[in-house]
């Protein structure tokens, strides 16, 4: 899977901008400024997403793809290969799982104006 692709597929999803908070070699999706996705344009073979943490595990014993985020905290990041045994079908739905688990811990104020959004 190619980042536009993925771009586009992030910025598809409802309140998600882009932009490069750590560095112009690191693009970042967040909804409502919560970190969803990180790609290093230096080395874009690899996609950071947010996951529930039990899952995150099954996902690193099922897929040598997959494994804890490096420089994020691994027990609710993991970094997916794009070049490897993953499927693009799987890539973008845990795109949208870590879009979802970012959503669900909105406070209520955040969730209002998110809800808001046209």
């Amino acid at each position: 899977m190619n980042i536009e692709t993925i771009r586009n597929y992030c910025l598809a999803k409802k309140g998600t901008t882009e932009g490069f908070p750590f560095g112009e070699d690191i693009l970042v999706f967040k909804v409502m400024g919560k970190t969803v996705a990180c790609i290093w344009l230096e080395n874009p073979e690899w996609i950071t997403l947010k996951c529930e943490p039990e899952y995150a595990i099954e996902l690193r014993e099922h897929h040598p793809g997959i494994e804890g985020a490096y420089h994020f905290n691994k027990r609710h990041w993991n970094q997916v290969s794009l070049r490897g045994d993953i499927s693009d079908l799987l890539i973008l739905q845990l795109i949208d799982h870590s879009y979802e688990e970012v959503i669900k811990k909105f406070n209520r104020k955040t969730r209002n104006e998110y809800e808001n959004i046209a």
